[in-house]
């Protein structure tokens, strides 16, 4: 929603300023322009972007107009951690080995149907202890095993703002390409009213304004939103990682998942007492359908 309101208010203030000046706000509105400027930054991105990071970056884009991690989504990711390393330190690691394997029908996993459904870290959490189940691995391994996963999972996440980042700044350039596509139009016209060659250069001038203002109003801004996003989801998976560590020292569960709390951000970090509530309403579902 903030995105959507960020837009409006950049193009009402530029153009309502452009409008209070004096300047017809239909003149503006110059269709070839958008074609030439739209259409080369599309075939740009399209020559400098592997398929699998265009199809990431449409993903993307989708999620960043949506609420984003809150407080909320971190108390049912703690609920979610306390629950499974509650099984572990009732019945050992291997309790957790068959809900891992079907998340979907696990009666401890199926609780949290927000955490079900960020596929990235449900995929983490259930890789992560996969490796646990199978055993023989130090706890500083695990850590480095762990932390090279989301090295890689950050480093492909960043790569449609970056790709995105390097189109918004090539919008001015493709803007004066517009604007001298526009110039060579004027000049094919010089001996035409002074009407007309006024009308073809404000044209002209309008795609360098449109190169300019769709690079620094919002395809750049975009393209940080996407980065904030992906660190976002960062924090989250850190937060899986810190727990599990904690759990596979042999930490109780009550203590491996205050180390997952500490690592949230502290703007949206939830208090020790609702993460302590939201973990005893886990646990009461939870842990009849485990000992089931």
């Amino acid at each position: 929603m903030l995105l959507l309101v960020g837009f409006v208010v950049v193009i009402v203030c530029v153009v309502g300023g452009f409008a209070w000046e004096g300047g017809t706000i239909m003149a503006l509105f110059q269709p070839a322009e958008f074609l030439i400027i739209g259409g080369a930054a599309a075939g740009s991105i399209l020559i400098g972007t592997p398929m699998p990071v265009l199809s990431l970056l449409l993903l993307q884009a989708k999620s960043v107009f949506g609420k984003g991690t809150g407080k909320s989504e971190y108390v049912e990711l703690l609920s979610m951690q306390y629950s499974l390393f509650r099984l572990i330190q009732q019945s050992g690691v291997m309790a957790v080995e068959s809900h891992v394997e079907d998340p979907a029908t696990s009666p401890v996993l199926s609780q949290f149907p927000g955490f079900l459904a960020r596929r990235d870290a449900l995929d983490f959490l259930c890789d992560s202890l996969k490796v646990l189940v199978a055993g023989g691995i130090s706890p500083h391994d695990f850590d480095d095993l762990m932390q090279e996963d989301l090295e890689i999972r950050r480093e492909q996440a960043l790569r449609p703002s970056h790709a995105l980042a390097k189109i918004g700044d090539a919008l001015p350039g493709l803007g004066i390409v517009a604007a001298v596509l526009g110039v060579v139009v004027t000049m094919a016209a010089i001996d035409g009213p002074a009407s007309e060659i006024g009308h073809k250069v404000g044209a002209a001038l309008v795609g360098t304004f449109l190169g300019i203002l769709l690079s620094y109003g919002f395809v750049q801004p975009l393209a940080s939103k996407l980065e904030h996003h992906v660190h976002d989801e960062s924090h989250y998976l850190q937060c899986i990682k810190t727990g599990l560590l904690a759990a596979s020292k042999g930490f109780p569960a009550a203590v491996s998942t205050e180390f997952a709390r500490r690592v949230i951000p502290a703007g949206i970090r939830p208090t020790f007492d609702e993460t302590e509530q939201g973990c005893r309403a886990a646990s009461r579902p939870g842990a009849a359908a485990a000992a089931a």
